[in-house]
């Protein structure tokens, strides 16, 4: 009896020993492979939870409003929850159209940041603003239309010899690769949806909605680059959700794969929106006529390295921002605002074609900017034929 006691312990031991982790080694595997169908059932890409790891060393980079110091090469954290690797995009994105490839956003971040259904709160002045041309030291009169505000330590005589240099790259009309990107690393961006002179303070002006964002203006360039049967990529992932503050870090790695896997890309087109106030709260909305009809006014941003950026190219970049400045402006009069050439990064060195363009200001409507995005998808358009 005392032996068969022995026995059944030995017995259960080796069952203990083999068999259990063989089962939670294979349950582990089952489990994995349920929580990829979960995800994908929920319409989330694996890859829309990324962190990305920094090592160390950080560059200072200006904004419109402020300087501050962005972790290059940090040990920290950055959470992209809009995002994934290029290659693990879903195969129902590639479009009908002329889109290469669209990365875009899990239906959970386009919840994310809803569009009010109520504005009515009248806290603030909305005012319609004309920039006509300016006269000064800073503003330069570019050859063949437009002006180009110089904040820099260069020379206006220099920076005007170089505005009528030739672009540095080789654009292709009838190439079947994507030569443009569009892109928007401030996607939650967004506007009045009717005309009115007031707004409501307790919109923030921001959505994750793409049809009341920024992103309807990329849509409205891309759609005349369609048009042209010229091929692009539009990414409409959303870079400042959750993390604002980690916004060009999540653009600048989106757009490093997409320049890796379509090298054929010279022009990448960071789409944004300005904010203009009045020290008194009153919201200013650049707008213009064009054709009979309220257009956005634009504003070309080329970034200068001061010596601390690491971008040497910058001229190369703005090359192309008085060529597309002056194209704009002899094609739609008073469309443009002048070319800003200041001390600015914002990722401008991972193309000589790399610019950020403020399509209107808070205060504008939607309308009015999704036309300025159409002018300046024909303008693109007509770029390219014309090569």
């Amino acid at each position: 009896m005392e032996l068969r006691r022995v026995c059944i312990r030995a017995l259960a031991v080796i069952l203990a020993v083999i068999i259990m982790p063989v089962g939670v080694w294979s349950w582990g595997k089952a489990s994995n492979k349920m929580m990829k169908a979960v995800s994908a059932s929920a319409g989330i890409a694996m890859g829309d939870y990324r962190t990305i790891l920094f090592d160390g060393n950080s560059k200072t980079i200006k904004n419109n409003t402020k300087m501050y110091s962005t972790p290059q090469f940090e040990k920290l954290a950055v959470s992209r929850q809009s995002a994934w690797d290029i290659d693990m995009a879903p195969a129902e994105l590639e479009t009908p159209n002329n889109s290469v490839y669209q990365p875009s956003p899990s239906k959970d971040v386009i919840n994310a940041i809803p569009y009010p259904d109520n504005l009515t709160g009248n806290d603030g002045v909305i005012e319609e603003y004309f920039y006509d041309k300016y006269s000064g030291e800073q503003y330069i009169n570019l050859d063949n239309g437009g002006q180009v505000r110089n904040c820099t330590e260069l020379s206006n005589e220099m920076l005007y010899n170089e505005s009528k240099k030739p672009y540095d790259f080789k654009l292709e009309p009838d190439s079947p690769e994507p030569q443009i990107l569009i892109y928007h690393t401030h996607a939650t961006e967004s506007f009045e949806l009717e005309e009115k002179s007031y707004y409501d303070s307790s919109f923030s002006c921001k959505t994750t909605d793409p049809e009341k964002s920024i992103i309807a203006v990329g849509n409205m360039i891309c759609e005349q680059l369609d048009k042209a049967g010229l091929p692009y990529i539009h990414d409409t992932l959303v870079h400042d959700y959750p993390s604002y503050d980690g916004s060009y870090q999540s653009s600048r790695e989106t757009v490093s794969e997409i320049l890796e896997k379509y090298p054929s890309i010279k022009i990448a087109l960071d789409i944004h929106r300005d904010g203009i106030e009045r020290e008194d709260g009153t919201r200013l909305a650049p707008v213009t006529v064009i054709n009979g009809k309220k257009a956005a006014q634009i504003m070309i941003i080329s970034g200068c390295d001061d010596g601390t950026m690491d971008m040497p190219d910058y001229l190369k970049n703005f090359h192309f921002a008085s060529f597309l400045q002056s194209r704009l402006e002899s094609s739609y009069s008073g469309l443009t605002r002048p070319i800003l050439f200041d001390y600015r990064f914002y990722n401008q060195d991972l193309t000589t074609g790399s610019l950020l363009i403020e399509v209107g200001s808070h205060g504008n409507t939607l309308d009015e900017v999704k036309y300025s995005g159409e002018l300046i998808g024909k303008a693109l358009a007509k770029i390219i034929k014309d090569k």
